[in-house]
């Protein structure tokens, strides 16, 4: 597989990581099957890939609560998209770095 899913849950969120094996070609989308993940809970993306890939991944875990991507130079987690009241786009959700 060109690209390797690691999932580890956590108390208010779904950590999805993803690691490339090698160069992928938008095409790989066509049968990508990212993990399912609780929708209850919001999703944090992290891993190194194409822009595109990650806008396939937040529009595909848009029924989760709300979608974050990490950001190593920050240190945290951006929330890109939210269905939460109390969390809003922009805001920075704290993530262990040796959760990824």
């Amino acid at each position: 597989m060109e690209i390797e899913f690691k999932v580890k849950e956590k108390e208010n969120y779904t950590l999805v990581h993803f690691e490339l094996n090698g160069t992928i070609i938008p095409e790989i989308l066509k049968k990508l099957k990212p993990p399912k993940v609780n929708s209850t809970k919001g999703v944090v993306l992290s891993g190194r890939g194409p822009i595109w890939l990650y806008c396939y991944l937040v529009h595909h875990y848009h029924p989760t609560k709300f979608v974050a991507i990490y950001d190593p130079r920050i240190g945290g987690a951006i929330v890109v998209e939210s269905h939460e009241q109390k969390l809003e786009v922009g805001e920075i959700i704290e993530v262990d770095k040796d959760e990824l």
